[in-house]
């Protein structure tokens, strides 16, 4: 396997810079769609996924409570459809663990595959269970009416296990052939560094194939987030820890019968930021944008880009620092609109602290920063995931705590 490190020209924003860059948050409707309960519902749910006008989503808690592993239950995915002027969620699946042998507590939102079925994973992270996690596909009863509200059925495609990849976190890629790839903070050659795998589909079922096994040194460790993919079968990752510390951006080639790694930017902890958590966002340019959770000249993480200059050079930019608490920004990825406008949230960033919504707009080489919304920590929730829009343009999300019940909340904000 070829390593080589990447040379970078890093360009850091100026705190000041950053600070006339900042403008008012416009007048912004938030609706709570759903508080979680903690029982069939569900609690602490992950990101949305969006099918036409419906958004699935898994819940990390709730639904079936198993006195050994799931002592605050197993988790859900659940429907959430408009009927009439309001929504309804309703649970579509319910982990059982090991009293279904479906595995538990999924950690990310399940996407979907080629088939229209949905693909996610379930950490399976517990005392004694070994942590190891499952690879599932989720998809409704063939002769289950389309309209109706009925049980999916799941189907265990691949089960980890300690000597390999393990506790899986992040989205699912699917590449043009249908295989699966994946990240999973435990494994790889530092025991829990962690690892990136790939998923071959055969007649017997799927295969594993460890793309790269991490060493917790200075390619990073804890990939989190899930892959971003270019036309070329180029892969794109961050680690949460690893390299001086701080973390990690990566890309890695298809070589001959391996992978070959190039390390983009090793983060400093510095203007830059530090622990960046939530995947990256490629654009059709072939720029990367990502954000960090801690760090940066405000001290409350960053939005990065990395920018290709011929070759295997890269320009690393800061393009906003956040002000909150360390450890209160974005956990989630970035999304983007036809306009070339990014939007996500942080996790206890805003005017309470609870999290908020942000959009981030180009403007002659530099970037306006708007917040959106403040969650309050009341019944609209607080700790915001990764922004999804909806098929009428409005943008939609889950908090992972508080709201009316407790578990965390559906929210919808009207522009």
């Amino acid at each position: 396997m070829r390593q080589a490190s990447l040379p970078v020209t890093v360009a850091i924003c100026l705190a000041f810079a950053l600070a006339v860059c900042s403008q008012p948050s416009p007048a912004q409707t938030l609706t709570t769609l759903h508080s979680f309960s903690g029982g069939n519902d569900g609690a602490t749910p992950s990101s949305l996924t969006r099918g036409g006008t419906t958004f699935y989503g898994t819940t990390q808690s709730g639904g079936h409570y198993g006195p050994e592993e799931c002592p605050d239950g197993c988790g859900t995915a659940f429907q959430l459809k408009q009927v009439g002027s309001g929504w309804l969620l309703t649970p579509i699946f319910t982990f059982l663990g090991r009293d279904g042998n479906t595995g538990f507590h999924p950690l990310d939102r399940f996407v979907f595959g080629p088939d229209g079925a949905l693909y996610g994973t379930t950490s399976d992270m517990a005392i004694r269970s070994g942590g190891d996690g499952r690879v599932l596909r989720l998809r409704p009863q063939p002769t289950a009416p389309s309209t109706a509200f009925v049980t999916w059925t799941e189907t265990t495609l691949y089960q980890f296990m300690n000597s390999g990849p393990s506790t899986p976190q992040g989205d699912l890629l699917f590449d043009p052939a249908g295989n699966i790839f994946g990240t999973a903070i435990c494994g790889g050659q530092g025991g829990c560094s962690g690892s990136i795998y790939e998923l071959t589909p055969t007649q017997n079922g799927w295969t594993e194939h460890l793309v790269y096994p991490f060493g917790g040194g200075g390619d990073g460790m804890h990939p989190t987030g899930g892959l971003a993919r270019d036309s070329a079968g180029n892969l794109y990752a961050v680690c949460n820890g690893g390299g001086i510390g701080f973390g990690t951006v990566l890309k890695l080639s298809p070589v001959g019968s391996g992978w070959g790694i190039q390390i983009l930017h090793t983060f400093t902890g510095g203007n830059d930021g530090g622990s960046p958590l939530g995947g990256l966002l490629l654009d059709q340019a072939g720029n990367l944008y990502g954000t960090t959770t801690t760090r940066g000249a405000g001290n409350g993480g960053t939005v990065f880009e990395l920018t290709p200059t011929g070759g295997d050079f890269y320009s690393f930019s800061t393009l906003y620092s956040f002000t909150g608490p360390q450890g209160g920004g974005p956990t989630d990825k970035l999304v983007m609109d036809v306009a070339g406008n990014l939007y996500g949230s942080t996790f206890g960033d805003g005017s309470f602290q609870h999290g908020n919504l942000f959009e981030l707009s180009p403007s002659n080489g530099s970037w306006t920063y708007i917040s959106l919304y403040d969650f309050t920590g009341g019944n609209d929730g607080s700790g915001p995931s990764a922004v999804t829009f909806g098929q009428d343009g409005n943008m939609y999300g889950t908090t992972s705590a508080d709201g009316m019940s407790g578990g965390g909340t559906v929210w919808q904000l009207v522009r």
